[in-house]
């Protein structure tokens, strides 16, 4: 399947039917005897968001919905399912006429899940299809200015100093910022205390009232406090240096080799889509994620793009899932 993208496409199409009508024309009866492959999108396409509007995850479905529907002439929608951390919208997708007309945008969410809820009615690796990684979500490391420690190799030692005395905040049990967090205990050999809120912004109030000392933050919540002064970030957790904040250092660089953490967010596509829609998706995906609006959309939501083929993106969910399955059974995770 051609993409989208291409600019001849509206061309090929007017070539197409024509061909397809003299060729009807010249059978007997008037009737063709094989019928073109139906035209993608036949009609809307939904974009399944397992979480409320506004976050990140969204953000990203939203950038893609609004340029895919400009580049194939057809509404394509956002359709937020919160509830039960990313289930009920997973449990529709996976639902969904195998069609390419409803999509999926998961998160890190669903990497976890299956290894602090092994009873689901859906299963991510049999119920869906890769499609495109669409982006990453840096997670920071920030700490209170009260606190003396300006590196992750600092850090660890002053945890070393005084075991158990130092906690940090996350957005919830078993979210993304958590798991940042315990992987951190398990690879340093600290004992930070994890403290859950209901969200990254009452965990980073508290962080600000030294309540407590040290945030593994989403980037949006983390980079207005970090400007104003007000924590002091000491690097940031993903692979390599995030282009939000380019002069901070990986956690990996400062103390801590073999680290690395981020939320991220893709597209998957129930099970039975066919193969050559899958590619032809993953290729306009891939085009959208690249225009330098989009890029520059995400960025200013603390996002940065990051397509993949679909080859990719399953060999990175096989490994975050088993990662992170890693951690839950090491540091005992349980869901509230």
């Amino acid at each position: 399947m051609r993409s989208a993208f291409e600019p001849s496409l509206a061309a090929q199409r007017r070539r197409h039917l024509l061909g397809a009508a003299l060729g009807a024309a010249l059978l007997p009866g008037g009737t063709a005897r094989a019928q073109p492959a139906p035209a993608y999108p036949a009609r809307s396409v939904r974009f399944i968001v397992p979480f409320p509007a506004g976050g990140p995850v969204d953000i990203t479905g939203r950038a893609l919905a609004q340029k895919l529907g400009e580049a194939w002439g057809q509404p394509t929608l956002v359709d937020n399912r919160a509830g039960a951390g990313g289930m009920v919208g997973a449990e529709a997708a996976a639902r969904a006429t195998p069609d390419g007309h409803t999509l999926f945008v998961c998160s890190i969410h669903h990497s976890v899940l299956p290894a602090l809820r092994p009873k689901m009615s859906y299963d991510v690796e049999r119920d869906f299809v890769p499609v495109s990684f669409a982006a990453r979500f840096p997670v920071i490391l920030v700490v209170h200015p009260s606190l003396p420690v300006k590196s992750v190799a600092e850090l660890i030692a002053l945890d070393r100093a005084r075991p158990g005395t130092l906690s940090y905040g996350s957005s919830g049990n078993g979210g993304g910022t958590h798991l940042a967090g315990e992987l951190f205990n398990l690879l340093a050999g600290t004992r930070l205390q994890h403290v859950p809120y209901k969200g990254s912004a009452p965990a980073m109030t508290d962080l600000l009232g030294n309540q407590v000392q040290i945030m593994f933050s989403d980037a949006p919540t983390a980079l207005p406090q970090i400007k104003a002064g007000k924590v002091r970030a000491l690097a940031v957790a993903s692979p390599q240096r995030s282009a939000l904040l380019p002069e901070l250092p990986t956690v990996a660089e400062t103390g801590l080799p073999g680290y690395e953490a981020y939320s991220w967010a893709g597209v998957l596509a129930p099970t039975g889509t066919p193969a050559a829609l899958v590619g032809r998706l993953s290729s306009d995906i891939q085009q959208a994620l690249n225009l330098p609006e989009v890029r520059q959309r995400l960025l200013e939501a603390g996002a940065e793009a990051a397509p993949s083929s679909p080859e990719a993106f399953g060999q990175l969910l096989r490994s975050e899932m088993r990662k992170w399955a890693q951690v839950v059974r090491a540091a005992n995770i349980q869901m509230d």
